[in-house]
């Protein structure tokens, strides 16, 4: 399974799902293609941005080597699942793919009991929140992937 994850900038929220889900996969021993991009290319080429890097560290976790990248028009054929973490992203990735005609984009906190936006934590400043909404999206797609294969 290919997933990417995506949010406006691909310095905050879509590379902390990127690396959190890449974490708990191994956990798991699955094997799962995961990576994250933007709907924006303000961010091209930069690393995760300091805050949410030092919170993914926190938990063990290190997105070195980790830049920026944009979505572009080929991730829908290349990805099973393409999962914003906000409706706007979301809205962006129907108009640059021309719809959702295989059914692959959701948003991370529909795998959870309280379906919504992961709040950005650029304009939020609060990377604790965010770490709870990322973490919690991607333990919610890992079951929902692990009973898929049951």
């Amino acid at each position: 399974m290919r997933i990417l994850f995506v949010c406006l900038g691909n310095i905050c929220r879509s590379p902390m799902a990127e690396f959190v889900m890449k974490d708990l996969a191994a956990k798991a021993g699955l094997e799962l293609t995961i990576a994250s991009a933007g709907t924006s290319g303000e961010e091209l080429g930069n690393p995760v941005y300091p805050p949410a890097r030092r919170k993914l560290m926190e938990h063990g976790i290190d997105p070195a080597g980790k830049t920026a990248r944009q979505l572009s028009k080929s991730d829908y054929g290349e990805h099973d699942l393409i999962i914003g973490m906000e409706r706007s992203n979301l809205r962006a990735m129907e108009r640059l793919f021309g719809g959702d005609p295989e059914g692959k984009l959701r948003l991370l906190l529909d795998y959870t009991d309280r379906p919504g936006d992961v709040a950005d934590p650029w304009f939020t400043r609060d990377f604790e929140a965010a770490w709870r909404d990322v973490s919690e999206g991607c333990r919610g797609l890992l079951n929902s992937i692990v009973k898929e294969k049951v």
